[in-house]
């Protein structure tokens, strides 16, 4: 009588082998699956995160003396869509809307325009005093904004842009954030032996940036895009300094100005918050997949 042995399938491998061949797996960059308590952390930052617009809304719904009492109020009341009627009507938010869109979208797309260039400029060409050059780009980070305030706006005063949005357009159309972003980007992203094939091709300074630089920085591009506009989009003070007269001043301006009086409105100056942060929101929820995807597409190639 002759007896057979089988060797046990994989699955059935006790338990420390089956966890060491995961931990082969995913060293080995397979997938690896979250456990209870990373999908826990995820859930309270996720609340964390949502919970300041979720209270806005809130507070937009009640009244002042209901957001006076302790404890405040946690759940909605029923004024909610008077208070962001009365808002939108009140700060003419409309037109407020439409200068924030100019001035937002012009700024993003001339400082990702820019900086995509310095920023291949300082990674990739060879140049007398280049390094001293991105110390002073770098060091003009740490100057704050507030002192340049006064001499702007002499600039303006002279040009006689009072009260117009290329006042506002113009300080934002250099960011030396966006190129330390897209030098430190393209100093991995873009290898030298790709844009030596362009020249060897015959490919000039020109055509090297737009058919070989453009193409490799287009997920940092995104990202710094995004970045823009939405800080060019939540800035407050430079547009409350110069926009102040013509009645169109941007969101955050149109928004200040709402609830004035003895006794402000704190409700309707919410409801003008929570209108003034939904198309950030609607931006990001129709283009972030796009972001993310174009980061995780950059990490792989570079």
């Amino acid at each position: 009588m002759t007896t057979t042995l089988t060797k046990p399938p994989a699955d059935a491998a006790p338990g420390p082998g089956r966890r060491a061949r995961r931990s082969r797996a995913a060293r080995a960059g397979g997938q690896m699956h979250a456990g209870p308590i990373a999908y826990l952390v995820l859930a309270l930052f996720t609340v964390g995160s949502l919970f300041p617009l979720v209270w806005t809304a809130i507070a937009a719904s009640r009244d002042n003396q209901r957001l006076a009492q302790t404890p405040p109020p946690f759940w909605f009341g029923g004024n909610l869509f008077d208070k962001l009627e009365v808002a939108w009507k009140d700060a003419n938010l409309g037109e407020a809307f439409l200068n924030t869109t100019i001035v937002a979208g012009i700024s993003a797309f001339t400082i990702v325009f820019l900086s995509t260039i310095a920023g291949f400029a300082f990674a990739k060409l060879r140049f007398r005093g280049r390094n001293a050059l991105m110390l002073i780009v770098v060091g003009t980070m740490m100057v704050p904004p507030q002192l340049s305030i006064i001499p702007l706006y002499m600039m303006v005063a002279k040009l006689d842009w009072s009260d117009q949005l290329q006042a506002v357009i113009l300080p934002s159309l250099v960011n030396a954030f966006g190129v330390f972003f897209m030098r430190q980007y393209l100093l991995q992203a873009l290898p030298d032996e790709i844009i030596e094939a362009a020249r060897v091709d015959g490919a000039s300074s020109w055509r090297v940036v737009w058919h070989v630089v453009f193409p490799a920085a287009r997920p940092a591009m995104a990202v710094l895009g995004m970045l823009m506009f939405v800080q060019s989009w939540n800035d407050f003070l430079w547009p409350f300094l110069v926009l102040t007269q013509n009645g169109s001043p941007t969101v955050q301006v149109a928004v200040a100005g709402l609830g004035r009086g003895f006794t402000p409105d704190q409700s309707l100056i919410m409801a003008g918050a929570l209108l003034g942060t939904l198309p950030l929101l609607l931006v990001f929820a129709i283009f972030g997949k796009q972001i993310v995807g174009g980061i995780m597409q950059g990490a792989v190639k570079g």
